[in-house]
């Protein structure tokens, strides 16, 4: 059910623009199966049209952009082994990442407060994409015991650097100047500009971003860049582990201590999903994240433990099977990946 009686996805045809709004400000715009279906309805619908020259994407509330797809849902449907709401959750959503990467259009997001996970993937695939001061961008999924997907296998290794593995592993959250840097999002513009730079995008073309972007501040991550390298680099868990104590700084220690409470399972399956990815075009990795899902989220019991432990009871206190990474096997890793 929506937060309110409007649809969850609001399209509209104003000026030369399909515009959409994500519209579950309670649940912070996550995504939801009719959200999904009705972004996949616009695609169809503005595709080929000719009036629409462009789309223009928002999250309501002012809290959210979008904060990933709604997990506790498909949490839910695995405990009940239900395979096949798994399954159409996944596979759909994934159809609406590849219709956003192949619409004919400019795609443009406006990526104000929080963006994780499939709000990414609503977002990456296309351009431009703005985002302002208050934006926060991350992708927490090895937290929850899942690893990147919504087609970032294909997007995060293509970042500067080790940056992209940084972030898949340690869910790290940047602000909207960060991610410019990142190059997960392509233009900064004050909030404040937003409504104007909305207004322009309706009326003009996809040259106003240009006219109302400005310098971002200097990325936060900025003077760890070369140990993010150094140690993100690294070609296992356990070496990148090794490397991040090697550095003996205060900021290698927190990456440490963040990785270590991580599923183990996630962060071996999250880095070779990369390394894989790294070699794949987009279609070819979303449809190795498809199957992967198949395994990660019905069959090993760490996806239910991981969200349990960080929306559900919230404590912050999972029980990882197994505890440790050094108790990883790497064949089990490997047959995840059939």
């Amino acid at each position: 059910m929506s937060d309110t009686a409007e649809p969850s996805l609001i399209a509209r045809r104003e000026g030369q623009a399909g515009t959409l709004l994500m519209n579950r400000p309670k649940a912070l715009n996550a995504l939801d199966l009719p959200m999904i279906r009705a972004f996949a309805a616009a695609i169809a619908t503005w595709r080929d049209d000719p009036a629409v020259r462009l789309v223009v994407l928002e999250g309501a509330g002012g809290r959210a952009f979008c904060a990933g797809g709604d997990v506790r849902a498909v949490r839910a449907a695995a405990i009940s082994r239900d395979r096949a709401a798994v399954e159409a959750f996944f596979s759909e959503e994934y159809a609406v990442n590849t219709g956003i990467a192949t619409f004919p259009k400019p795609w443009v997001s406006l990526i104000d407060g929080v963006c994780m996970g499939g709000g990414i993937g609503v977002a990456v695939h296309n351009g431009p994409r703005v985002v302002t001061e208050h934006a926060l961008v991350a992708m927490p999924e090895t937290a929850i015991a899942l690893f990147p997907d919504v087609g970032t296998s294909y997007v995060l290794p293509r970042l500067p650097g080790a940056i992209g593995t940084w972030l898949a592993l340690t869910g790290a959250r940047l602000t909207g100047a960060d991610s410019v840097h990142a190059g997960l999002a392509t233009h900064f513009v004050p909030r404040e500009h937003l409504p104007a730079l909305r207004a322009a995008l309706v009326q003009d073309s996809t040259e106003a971003v240009a006219r109302f972007a400005v310098t971002p501040p200097e990325a936060s991550f900025a003077a760890h860049r070369p140990a993010i390298d150094r140690c993100f680099g690294q070609s296992s868990i356990a070496a990148i582990l090794a490397a991040l104590d090697a550095e003996g700084t205060e900021w290698a220690a927190a990456q440490a201590s963040i990785l270590r409470r991580m599923s183990p399972t996630s962060l071996c399956v999250s880095l070779e999903l990369l390394r894989r990815g790294a070699g794949q075009d987009l279609a070819a990795c979303l449809a190795t994240e498809l199957a992967l899902t198949r395994v990660v989220v019905n069959d090993h019991p760490d996806f239910a433990e991981g969200v349990r432990s960080v929306l559900v009871d919230k404590d912050g206190a999972p029980k990882w099977q197994p505890a440790r990474i050094e108790d990883v096997d790497p064949a089990a890793i490997a047959a995840m990946f059939g």
